[in-house]
């Protein structure tokens, strides 16, 4: 059984050739291609559960490629970059990338990042209800949406997870470690900065007003508490 399938996007044949090689050996399916805009006509087609997009392209860039990928698919997505500025890191997130990976990498950490973007935080007792209502904003988790009022939102992969997390935890402060290991893997825990976006995005839709949250509260030097009592609906 496939281990999943994969979309590799970068216009150096020879990182397609390597990546093709190591993601067979390893399970997956990988289909490629060398331009954002021949990749979103694969998405089509493919249907890939995971996309490894370079982020320096010719043509159409690599982070005008995230954000068209991620407006039409939940799949997972992560970055390939040669830069390592946190101004480069926050520019992929905000565009809808699940994790980044700094060239050049090796195949135990690319796997191992794979692996991560493709992980799902299962539903506990107190969150497999597939909708909730948290006062006036509605979670699907099954449809991916929150609404807000009159508002609905579509959530990618990993804010669908960050958000069943804290609100299975309801009304608890939970750590920057515990959140980060939830929902990416135990090889997370420091990544703080990293986790301060997903949750500035992730209020951006949960929110009425994301710089005053209702329900994404910040614990100061701790983590994040979600605040109120959901709902089964």
């Amino acid at each position: 059984m496939s281990a999943g399938r994969i979309l590799v996007v970068d216009d150096e044949p020879q990182i397609r050739r390597i990546m093709r090689t190591a993601l067979t050996g390893a399970g997956y399916e990988v289909d490629d291609a060398k331009t954002g805009e021949e990749a979103l006509e694969k998405l089509r087609e493919y249907h890939p559960d995971l996309v490894l997009l370079d982020m320096n392209m010719p043509g159409m860039g690599g982070l005008t490629a995230c954000r068209e990928i991620r407006a039409s698919t939940g799949a997972g997505i992560i970055m390939l970059t040669v830069r390592n500025t946190e101004k480069d890191k926050v520019a992929a997130l905000d565009a809808g990338a699940d994790d980044f990976v700094n060239k050049p990498f090796s195949t135990p950490e690319l796997l191992a990042r794979i692996r991560a973007a493709l992980r799902r935080v299962p539903a506990s007792s107190q969150s497999s209800a597939a909708r909730i209502r948290v006062g006036e904003l509605v979670i699907d988790f099954v449809g991916r949406t929150v609404l807000n009022g009159a508002r609905s939102s579509h959530l990618t992969p990993k804010e669908l997870d960050l958000l069943r997390y804290l609100t299975s935890h309801a009304n608890e402060a939970v750590a920057h470690r515990e959140l980060l290991q939830a929902v990416w893997g135990p090889d997370y825990g420091d990544q703080v900065d990293y986790l301060r976006v997903f949750i500035r995005n992730l209020r951006k839709k949960v929110e009425r007003d994301p710089d005053s949250p209702e329900y994404i509260a910040t614990e100061p030097w701790v983590g994040y508490r979600f605040n109120g009592t959901p709902e089964p609906l």
